[in-house]
């Protein structure tokens, strides 16, 4: 069929599936304001409104506060590339278009609103049709997309050839780029690369702004590399790269997520960010929002989560609703997260009926809980061993019209666990197959502790025979289970013949394998036996955390046992060698 320039119309159904035409719509609309450049075959560039091609910015789906919004042929090619996965059949519909303004705004504006929805293989097929195969000058804003969705699947080499493809057409990177390249490298755990991607910038005019230290601090935090991240940050700020609210907000959240514990009687940093004594994480979440307001930097609501958050992972809820009512006080509504992490503070610190207020309040405030809010209050009811409210909180959930996932099943599930109600754990178990959601290798993990804790040996035994059997491969964590049991029940040799066949199932002990095992020679104040395991561990490679400390310490047997396990832990900690008492 062949498009009339006069009518510009676009065939409708079969236009975007084989090319026969089987209806019509109008692409001859008014033109607006477009939020993106608009390029047409040649070297013509039509710039209008608030966006040049390197407008699109990394991180915010678009820009702050702007959703595309979707012609009708922008609907039907968006519906059709969801669908459809045959790239050749993509990319045949997207032939039959008119190469106009109006075209590009549309496949820009599709490409944008699937990267909302996380759908990363549309995006590519797009971007690839648009830089590859049409007429439409190359344009950055398209390599970026290309990167991003890319980075997102962690095919770093895919993006990596993207980024050669753009400098090759002659396209000047952005900042973006070099965001989206960097963040991609450190999914895939390739920090050299991620840092010669960090020079490379340099050579373009371009020095690391906060939208690349950003990424990079984002995607090594996400990469579980949060002393590299803290660095990145200490370089930022001697670099004389000023901060953003971003910034300070990642970081918050990653002392947030990182657990303090006990060496010797002073408390450090389970990841060995910092070598100073500290009094724990939130606080240095807290240190870093005072910090940041000293800055002039003004937290907004996710700070404030965030903040709010660290406190919730410690329990510290009094403190958490302090930074609440703080939020409130800077005129910032709180919304689902903030009243989320709230309740998370009372149910860590035990206390499930102020984590009920805190719903209700929610409610009362005209906040809709979410699947989320549920799931909180059944974990708040089960910590605290309330394993009927939990179960009544989950059934009003499903009365809602709010489908449980696996994870509201598994907090019922440990719920029901603490209170050793096997009976019940089953029952749950065979709901979540009926309801289409197979037992995944963390409920049968669940399962084997529960038959493990009650001493129920032989139905432990069998679950592991059927993980071994069956879809769902056994992991470190089921052998840690095992290990833990056996060690904790006496049975040294099963115990040592479980950590001994770790190697023939590919598998390398973890902190928590070596862990278990030094408790069980611990438990028996076996010093000698403890200290040489401890050796093993450091010669394989693995770093003790707090739980080792504590292990070595109840195996002594005296002040100076004591003194020495001490010593050779603060120094380890400071990242010294040390050679272990004899």
């Amino acid at each position: 069929m062949v498009i009339s320039d006069a009518e510009k119309r676009i065939p409708v159904v079969e236009m975007l599936k084989s090319g026969k035409a089987t209806g019509s719509i109008s692409t001859n609309m008014a033109n607006g304001e477009s939020l993106i450049t608009k390029r047409c075959p040649g070297n013509d560039v039509i710039r209008s409104g608030s966006l040049r091609g390197q407008g699109w910015k990394y991180g915010s789906g678009f820009v702050d506060g702007i959703f595309p919004v979707l012609s009708p042929v922008a609907h039907q090619i968006l519906n059709f590339v969801r669908k459809e996965v045959d790239p050749n059949n993509v990319w045949a519909a997207l032939d039959t278009l008119p190469v106009t303004h109006e075209t590009w705004d549309d496949l820009i504006n599709v490409a944008v609103q699937l990267r909302l929805n996380k759908q990363w293989d549309p995006i590519a097929l797009i971007c690839q049709w648009i830089l590859y195969k049409s007429s439409f000058q190359t344009d950055v804003m398209c390599y970026n997309l290309l990167i991003d969705a890319y980075g997102q699947k962690s095919l770093y080499k895919k993006a990596e050839e993207t980024y050669v493809d753009l400098l090759q057409a002659r396209c000047i990177p952005t900042e973006d780029t070099y965001a989206l390249l960097i963040k991609a490298y450190c999914a895939c755990g390739l920090l050299e690369k991620a840092e010669a991607a960090f020079v490379d910038m340099r050579k373009y005019s371009l020095p690391p702004s906060a939208i690349v230290y950003n990424a990079y601090i984002d995607g090594l935090t996400k990469a579980g590399n949060p002393q590299r991240a803290i660095e990145i940050f200490q370089r930022m700020k001697n670099d004389g790269c000023q901060p953003s609210t971003d910034t300070y907000t990642l970081l918050i959240n990653l002392h947030g997520k990182v657990s303090s514990v006990v060496f010797g009687s002073e408390l450090f940093c389970k990841s060995d960010l910092l070598e100073m004594p500290l009094a724990s994480q939130s606080y240095m979440a807290l240190k870093l929002f005072n910090e940041m307001r000293s800055q002039k930097c003004r937290p907004d609501i996710c700070t404030y989560t965030a903040l709010v958050n660290a406190f919730a992972r410690e329990g510290l809820c009094e403190k958490a609703e302090e930074i609440f009512e703080q939020m409130q006080e800077d005129k910032l509504e709180p919304d689902v997260y903030t009243y989320n992490a709230l309740m998370e503070a009372y149910s860590r610190a035990g206390f499930p009926y102020g984590a009920a207020e805190i719903f209700s309040l929610m409610r009362h405030m005209g906040c809709e809980p979410d699947r989320a809010s549920y799931n909180i209050m059944v974990d708040a009811y089960g910590r605290a061993g309330l394993h009927e409210d939990a179960q009544a909180v989950f059934n009003e959930m499903k009365r809602l019209g709010i489908t449980p996932t696996m994870k509201s099943h598994m907090l019922l599930l440990c719920a029901y666990s603490r209170a050793r109600n096997v009976y019940k754990c089953e029952e749950i178990v065979n709901q979540m197959s009926e309801s289409g959601l197979e037992p995944d290798t963390f409920v049968l993990n669940s399962m084997m502790h529960l038959y493990g804790r009650l001493g129920q040996f032989e139905k432990m035994e069998e679950v592991l025979t059927a993980m071994e059997k069956g879809p769902y491969e056994a992991d470190i964590s089921t052998y840690n289970i095992l290990i833990n049991i056996y060690g904790r029940a006496g049975f040294f040799e099963r115990m040592e013949g479980i950590f001994q066949s770790l190697p023939t199932k590919n598998l390398k002990p973890d902190v928590v394998t070596w862990t278990s095992r030094l408790g069980a020679y611990s438990r028996k104040k076996l010093y000698a036996r403890c200290l040489e395991i401890f050796e093993e561990m450091i010669d394989a490679g693995c770093h003790p955390d707090g739980g080792t400390a504590k292990v070595l310490l109840s195996a002594c047997s005296s002040e100076d046992q004591i003194e020495q396990v001490t010593t050779v832990i603060r120094t380890m900690h400071k990242g010294m060698e040390a050679a272990l008492p004899a």
